[in-house]
């Protein structure tokens, strides 16, 4: 327990910052949850999504996975994405994945870490769709190649599940993103696609991978 007690003594800490800056915060909180935003992003213990952005709890609807992955009979990510989009109406959808990416890695170069390789094997197909224009890529930057295109092809299969196109069909406002988040600098970038419609999916994931591609090669 000695070892725990840090993190209780952290949180009292916390939410005594907390309730110092904004007398009333939590009680409110409790109250309601009305985020705008929804990030999609990996499980990895760097990325903490809430801070990476600076809002608050309450602010930012959060569902975390090894790499960053959206698949279609993941009804984990897909509740979550289904509450978000139909229940608090967030408007934006962010699916975050990050330089050097542990299962990113394991993907590119096949290593076996155990029950994930099973999970990393969606990322092993978007290395195989790419692979002949990955590898003309230095090799020391395969692996952020294939974390952006990663992001990518997660955000096609976003603006693909039935809770966006339902969405999108009865007019409501909300866009899928796709972003990446350097651990050597804490900044986000943008990838340059982001869907608010059904229409053209395909063409819109491969003009934003063809500009990754180039960027990566130029």
């Amino acid at each position: 327990m000695s070892d725990l007690k840090i993190l209780f003594d952290k949180n009292v800490q916390w939410s005594e910052e907390i309730v110092q800056q904004s007398p009333g915060f939590f009680e409110t909180l409790s109250k309601q949850q009305a985020p705008e935003y929804l990030w999609i992003g990996c499980a990895d213990s760097r990325v903490p999504a809430n801070e990476i952005v600076g809002l608050l709890p309450g602010e930012l609807f959060v569902h975390r996975n090894v790499a960053n992955v959206v698949n279609h009979t993941d009804l984990n990510a897909l509740t979550v994405m289904q509450f978000a989009v139909d229940v608090l109406a967030v408007k934006h959808i962010m699916v975050v994945g990050h330089y050097g990416c542990g299962g990113v890695n394991c993907a590119l170069h096949n290593t076996r870490v155990g029950l994930a390789d099973n999970w990393l094997r969606h990322v092993q197909d978007v290395h195989i769709k790419y692979r002949d224009r990955i590898d003309a890529i230095p090799e020391k930057n395969r692996v952020d190649v294939l974390c952006e295109l990663n992001v990518l092809e997660q955000v096609a299969n976003c603006a693909r599940t039935t809770i966006l196109r339902d969405a999108w069909e009865r007019q409501q406002d909300l866009t899928v993103h796709a972003w990446v988040y350097g651990l050597k600098d804490g900044r986000l970038r943008d990838l340059g696609l982001s869907m608010s419609s059904s229409d053209d999916i395909g063409g819109q994931l491969a003009a934003a991978a063809a500009l990754v591609l180039a960027r990566w090669n130029s």
